[in-house]
């Protein structure tokens, strides 16, 4: 370098020389260094600088994906443990999950699981407030809060069962949306949420919420529609079934059978076994005297009377199969 350009890089200032190194990955190290700390304490007081620290390009995204690691453990539901202060914790409870600091959401929705496992008693009244507050969490673009959102209200669903039932609706459809997105973790824990859904939820109040989805434009949608449907129906056990309407339950399966994903056929077929064989148990002969003949109404005959022909059709054609592969089996 000639003298001259040396006095010129000598006259900068001291800012503008700095900013080569300065743009060199700056904040990796740090983030490097401080990853070996393993204390909660040291999380919590360097989340905010963590967050805040600005970069450019591809390096928010690696920033992001480290604070992720850093800040969020998701924590199993046989894993959680008691808070130390209850009062406490419901006091902040509906601050933390409404907060713009998604750190601290997360926080409060590990806390709502707590509260729902060990004090459910203590958050029911809150549940009206608390319900709309994970759903805008179930919307968040952020993955971590958007899983962690998801856990909870699998935990909601096994703790409250059918006192949610009022505010299931917007639960649901964001269940429904996560469920067939393509993240795979986030995907597979709504899933999990489904299935604590239809396993604690009561059939008779969870399938008219589920049956417009059956219906909906998204083909995904209607598939883990159908997929909680159809393990929701056996729970009504045979007097539920035919309470709810026997008629009503094999014309939902068989416009599934026709549907676009093979999800939403399979879960069909699955339902209809079930129905003829729900159908069967109560419409066993009945023995007569000797001179009368016993009045059999048929499977076959049933579909006939309930679906149109190519319906009727397609569903017999699925249980006669069913019942071949028996036979064949045996």
């Amino acid at each position: 370098m000639s003298g001259k350009a040396l006095r010129d890089l000598n006259m900068l200032p001291g800012s503008e020389r700095k900013n080569e190194n300065s743009s060199k990955g700056g904040l990796t190290k740090p983030c490097v260094e401080n990853s070996n700390e393993n204390s909660e304490e040291w999380k919590r007081k360097n989340s905010s600088s963590l967050v805040s620290t600005p970069t450019n390009g591809g390096e928010t995204v690696k920033s992001e994906v480290e604070i992720a690691n850093l800040e969020v453990e998701y924590i199993e539901s046989e894993n959680l443990t008691d808070l130390d202060d209850v009062d406490m914790s419901l006091k902040m409870l509906l601050d933390g999950l409404d907060s713009k600091d998604w750190v601290l959401v997360c926080e409060a929705l590990n806390n709502v699981r707590r509260l729902s496992m060990f004090h459910k008693e203590a958050m029911l009244d809150m549940l009206e407030n608390v319900i709309p507050l994970i759903v805008k969490s179930l919307k968040n673009p952020r993955s971590a809060v958007c899983k962690t959102a998801i856990m909870t209200s699998a935990d909601i669903f096994s703790a409250y069962s059918d006192h949610i039932i009022d505010s299931l609706d917007p639960m649901l459809l964001q269940l429904l949306l996560k469920s067939s997105q393509d993240k795979r973790f986030v995907c597979e824990a709504a899933e999990r949420a489904l299935i604590a859904m239809t396993t604690w939820i009561s059939p008779l109040t969870l399938l008219p919420k589920l049956q417009p989805y059956l219906k909906n434009r998204n083909p995904r949608i209607r598939a883990k529609a159908s997929m909680c449907f159809c393990r929701s129906v056996p729970r009504l056990g045979v007097e539920g079934v035919k309470a709810y309407g026997i008629d009503k339950l094999i014309q939902i399966s068989a416009a599934q059978l026709s549907d676009q994903l093979p999800e939403s056929r399979e879960a069909a077929r699955t339902l209809l076994l079930e129905l003829q064989n729900v159908y069967e148990k109560s419409h066993e002969p009945v023995p007569t005297t000797v001179s009368e003949q016993p009045e059999v109404s048929s499977w076959e005959h049933f579909c006939h009377s309930k679906l149109s022909p190519l319906s009727a059709q397609a569903v017999l054609r699925v249980t006669n199969v069913a019942r071949e592969g028996l036979v064949l089996s045996s």
